[in-house]
Formats: C-alpha cells, structure tokens, sequence
C-alpha cells in the first residue's frame, strides 16, 4: 500500500525537477539569445556607421581620381592638338625683286623689299617691309642671292632680329655681272624677324630673270 503511494509521489517529484530544469534552460537560451541579439544590433550599427564612413571615402577618392583623370585626358587632348596643328602648319615664301632695275648704292644701310612675290604660305612674309616673322617655333631654312654690274660692289646681309648672320658680298672686278648666293637653318621662337639689308655704298639689280631672291620655310615646328 505504501509504495503505490511513494512511486506516483517520486513520479510526481522527477517531473517536477525535469520541468524546473527545463524552464532554467529556456530562460538561459532565452538570455543567452538576447545578448546575442544586444550584440547583434550593437555591431551592426558600428558596422554601419564604419560602411558609410568606407563608403562616403570611396566616392570621394574615386571623384579625385575622375578629376585627375579629366585633368590628364585635357592635358593629352591640347598637346595632340597644338601637335596637330604644328604639324599641319604650312609656312613658305618666296620673292624676288624683279624687274625693277638697280637698287642703290645708298650712304645708309637699308632693308631690301622683295616685291615680286612668288609663294607666300603662311603669309608669314610682308613684301612690303621685306620682313619675315616666324608664325611658330620652329627651325627654318634661308636662301638669299644677290646678282650685280661689278664696276661696284654688292653687299647683302641676313638679319635676325637685328643680328647679323650671313652675308654675300661681291668686290668691284670691272664690268660684268656677278651672283652670289648664301643660305642657313634658323631656330626661331615665334615673332622672330628675319630680313636682308643691303650694305651702304653697295648695289643690287634684278630684272625678269629674278637674279636676287629671299627664300625661306619652315622645316619643322618645335
């Protein structure tokens, strides 16, 4: 009689222990679920905030990047283009003084004018001045001749901006007729000027046969 009593109150006790059990394991699962959730959400909103920092500093460095890159194409893009240009620059002339006779001799020193112009690309060259001005860096090529009666004497010399830098010069050996000729590479900067001038107490002539000549062009930018 007494152990029907005991073993449904032993059952009863096991039962009872199992479910605080149990009930002590949901509580710490539960708890042991909010601190992870605590720390789930704790270290998504760093995680968050570092992201946007990250972010916001990429799309800065990438927008210095852009511009760098702008900046260089430009740069690339005015050199192809002023080497273009210089490459596609034409600059030639040619002129004489035809048939206007004899020039001189005068006591001063004077600047030729060949009027008689026969190319003129560029335009770079004024007939009216019998100036040269270079339309570009570059280095150029020069050609001067001078023809005369040598019962007195011929001189001519090529300037650069007022230096001088070859010369033809022909002595008084009687009367006949005598050519010189002279040439020379410049390098120019752009605005340089190059002419001829004739010495004082020195003659030139010409006539249809364009005996005295100024030539000059451009044969390669820099």
């Amino acid at each position: 009689m007494s152990c029907i009593i005991l073993y449904p109150l032993l059952l009863l006790v096991i039962i009872c222990h199992c479910m605080s059990e149990v009930q002590q394991e949901e509580k710490g699962l539960q708890t042991d679920r909010t601190e992870q959730l605590n720390v789930e959400e704790s270290s998504a909103g760093l995680t968050s905030g570092e992201f946007q920092q990250h972010y916001l500093t990429g799309i800065h460095t990438e927008l210095a990047e852009l511009r760098s890159t702008v900046r260089s194409l430009e740069n690339r893009l005015e050199v192809t283009e002023e080497h273009l240009w210089r490459k596609d620059y034409k600059v030639a002339f040619a002129a004489t003084l035809g048939p206007n006779g004899n020039v001189g001799p005068f006591n001063t020193e004077i600047t030729l004018a060949y009027t008689d112009v026969f190319v003129n690309e560029g335009r770079a060259y004024n007939p009216n001045t019998g100036i040269f001005t270079a339309p570009v860096k570059g280095v150029y090529f020069f050609t001067l001749s001078g023809h005369n009666q040598s019962s007195k004497a011929m001189g001519l010399r090529l300037f650069k901006n007022g230096q001088q830098i070859v010369t033809i010069y022909n002595h008084p050996l009687g009367n006949r007729h005598e050519t010189g000729t002279n040439s020379i590479s410049l390098n120019l900067k752009e605005g340089d000027h190059v002419y001829v001038r004739l010495r004082e107490n020195t003659w030139v002539c010409d006539n249809v046969n364009d005996h005295t000549s100024f030539v000059g062009h451009l044969l390669f930018p820099l």
